[in-house]
């Protein structure tokens, strides 16, 4: 590990009402559902056992409510980071992918090709790769100013997947393969030669309610 680390837990916010029906949302400030509140009780819970140095947040409410839940028992003030805001969805925000394919045969060949290649931005949005340089430079920001230090970073599954992708050296082609689900946690630690340490645990919230135990590929 570089001489400047620091160890970044990754939170995604509790759920929101969008997150059952898989929808793309970013820029759209939905609220947690009462579930995902309860979420960001668990998320406190567990976290208030690391030594947390400072709770980060995306401005966006159903993170910054989450990190208001998980700063309260260590009396820690949110701090607000538009870089943790989640990918720009452009014309896309609040709809499913089955809703936007289903517009129009040009509609699909553009989600399609969006898939495909990360430079390419959402309609009327940005791209995952414009998303993966804004989180990695918050993270060289942050290593730099707060080396040695334990940072909960409370954002979406877009800055949080592009973040790893990059921690672990792969193509941002490879974000479809990781699916992180709602008030789950990940942990960087961040250097130049970045390591990640865990990856959409929910042991805070059990096995009972993870989605995943019910779907198949």
């Amino acid at each position: 590990m570089g001489s400047d680390w620091a160890r970044l837990v990754l939170v995604r916010h509790g759920e929101v009402e969008a997150n059952r029906s898989y929808r793309y949302l970013g820029r759209r400030d939905d609220v947690l559902t009462d579930a995902g509140r309860r979420q960001a009780e668990a998320l406190a819970v567990a976290l208030s056992e690391l030594p947390v140095d400072a709770v980060i947040s995306s401005p966006l409410k159903r993170a910054l409510d989450t990190a208001q839940t998980i700063a309260g028992p260590g009396g820690l003030a949110v701090e607000l980071e538009v870089r943790l805001l989640e990918l720009d969805f452009g014309d896309w925000d609040g709809r499913s992918r089955a809703e936007v394919v289903a517009t129009s045969e040009g509609d699909r060949r553009r989600v399609q090709a969006w898939e495909a290649d990360p430079t390419l931005p959402v309609p009327g949005g940005e791209s995952l790769a414009q998303l993966q340089e804004r989180v990695v430079n918050l993270a060289n920001d942050l290593t730099r100013a707060r080396s040695g230090s334990t940072l909960v970073l409370v954002s979406h599954m877009g800055p949080i997947k592009t973040l790893l992708l990059a921690a672990l050296g792969l193509p941002l082609t490879a974000a479809a393969r990781i699916f992180l689900d709602p008030a789950t946690v990940s942990v960087v630690d961040w250097s130049s030669r970045p390591v990640v340490r865990l990856v959409n645990s929910h042991a805070h919230l059990g096995f009972a309610g993870a989605r995943w135990l019910g779907e198949g590929r």
